[in-house]
């Protein structure tokens, strides 16, 4: 069963920035800058924490993930979105 996540960064070097977008575009769908739409089972999710903890470094940089619940749908409810309605859309394959 997989979960939707929405996950942010702060990462304070470019180097590492970079490299951290690019490790969230193969799990998730980018939402807006430091902020992606992840729909990952547990297996998804530890591949994904062990991957940002080889890049981040823990003394400055900060990744926040939040579990919105089941990807059955009920989790779109959980986000609202203000301004510009282009919202991600659910993926039909995860990259790994």
């Amino acid at each position: 069963m997989k979960n939707t996540f929405l996950v942010s960064y702060d990462i304070m070097d470019s180097e590492r920035l970079q490299k951290v977008y690019k490790v969230m575009k193969g799990f998730g769908e980018h939402a807006q800058y430091s902020v992606f739409i992840c729909h990952l089972n547990q297996k998804e999710k530890v591949m994904l924490k062990e991957a940002l903890s080889e890049i981040i470094n823990n003394n400055k940089d900060r990744v926040l993930m939040v579990d919105l619940g089941p990807s059955d749908g009920t989790s779109k409810n959980r986000i609202e979105v203000l301004g510009n309605q282009d919202t991600p859309k659910e993926p039909s394959a995860t990259v790994v």
